[in-house]
């Protein structure tokens, strides 16, 4: 009997991190980190654990929309999904009455995140193998087979990635014993939530300097006046030659964003993140041109592979930030990895919230393992809360992310943390 897929459960997941204000930003105050969480059940074999992200309420929606996008996947066998990964992607993002809905935006777009991230973990699970190598053995014909073109050619052809991903291919095993030995740069946001007190954020910061990270995030926007007196906290605190981040989730407009900027220059920022609305190119290219040498860093909102290609087109950043609950699971990411890769812009993943440093650690592994083979300018973002739900959690060690072993995409929450944090019933949320 072959393994087919027979149904799908959905669990809305959400943790009251605005009690003590993890996460907090100019945008999001209070925000309760969520999970629209989903599993594959097969009749047979492993079953795929995916998710995506959200801050509380709309979690719900969420959680609709991926009843929506699953029921597409009853039925199916199981290794006909996995002989064609390309053909699954197109299949539960190109259903035309969903298109309607929003073709490759929104929350449909969301929905379909989680799905094909929970087929890409029973995949991962069914070969024996984490995604990072699933997908980083993959041959370079494979590799660019996984990917819808037909909107990204005019900036990166097949071939063209083809080529680019063979020229990797004979020193990836060079590439993945230097991963194995040392672990991959990362960043961490812990410190910087815009919440925190004044102590509160220094003594993170010497916590987090104690174990040898050198990269920090602090949030920017609400104050100016306030921004500049934490950065001044922040970079006496880490010094001047170590790299501090700025984020300012949206909240500026354009003019507004270079004014900010003229004055937290003063505190030596590598970036600033989403200094303006995520949709506006035009936008941020001016941001770019006004602000630099520092760096416009954008991408966790970017809703799917285009608007990539007009930031990258528009030399509107250069420091993409994928993230792998915006885009719809490997296949996407790996599209916006090739064209960065293509453009010369650093990939510096979006991963601050519940699962998402999970994910996005396999991405950033096959980027350097397979795609771009390259570490210059190139960190991981990373937050230090939830991992704990989790079965495979993400591991840490003096400011690099270590190798996952376990087979699947890291994103199996343990049973009873499902159970236990479920919305709204769930010994949490009840008073």
């Amino acid at each position: 009997m072959s393994a087919r897929i027979t149904h799908y459960s959905v669990h809305d997941i959400r943790f009251p991190t605005s009690k003590s204000l993890d996460g907090s930003d100019a945008m999001n105050l209070a925000p309760d980190y969520s999970a629209a969480y989903v599993v594959l059940h097969v009749n047979h074999g492993p079953d795929g654990h995916g998710m995506t992200f959200t801050i509380g309420r709309g979690n719900e929606i969420c959680c609709a929309a991926i009843g929506a996008v699953a029921d597409l996947l009853i039925g199916r066998d199981i290794e006909g999904l996995f002989a064609d990964m390309g053909a699954m992607w197109r299949l539960l993002t190109g259903d035309s009455q969903l298109r309607w809905t929003g073709p490759e935006k929104g929350v449909i777009h969301l929905a379909a995140a989680a799905v094909i991230n929970a087929v890409w973990d029973m995949y991962g699970k069914y070969v024996g193998r984490p995604v990072w190598r699933l997908i980083s053995e993959m041959s370079a014909q494979e590799m660019v087979s996984l990917i819808d073109w037909r909107y990204l050619s005019d900036s990166l052809s097949p071939s063209e990635a083809t080529e680019r991903l063979q020229e990797c291919e004979p020193t990836r095993h060079l590439r993945l014993s230097q991963m194995e030995s040392m672990g991959y740069p990362a960043y961490t946001t812990s410190a910087g939530w815009l919440g925190y007190s004044d102590n509160k954020i220094k003594s993170l910061m010497q916590d987090a300097l104690a174990d040898g990270w050198t990269h920090f995030k602090m949030k920017v926007g609400t104050n100016i006046d306030d921004d500049c007196r934490r950065a001044r906290i922040i970079r006496d605190e880490i010094g001047p030659d170590r790299f501090l981040m700025m984020d300012a989730n949206q909240v500026w407009g354009v003019d507004e964003a270079i004014a900010n900027m003229e004055r937290l220059k003063a505190y030596n920022p590598w970036w600033i993140e989403e200094p303006t609305s995520p949709d506006d190119i035009l936008g941020h290219a001016r941001i770019a041109r006004a602000v630099a040498p520092i760096h416009v860093a954008t991408g966790e909102h970017c809703h799917n592979a285009v608007m990539f290609k007009q930031l990258m087109q528009a030399e509107a950043m250069s420091i993409c930030q994928v993230d792998s609950c915006r885009l719809a699971g490997p296949n996407e990411i790996l599209a916006v990895l090739l064209m960065a890769d293509k453009f010369g812009i650093s990939v510096c993943p979006h991963a601050g919230g519940v699962g998402l440093c999970e994910l996005i650690q396999h991405m950033s592994f096959v980027d350097y393992i397979a795609v771009s083979g390259n570490l210059d300018n190139r960190v991981l973002e990373y937050v230090d809360h939830l991992h704990e739900h989790f079965l495979d959690p993400v591991r840490t060690q003096k400011g690099r992310y270590l190798l996952p072993k376990s087979p699947g995409f890291s994103v199996e929450m343990k049973a009873s943390s499902i159970a236990d944090h479920s919305f709204p019933n769930g010994s949490v949320w009840k008073p």
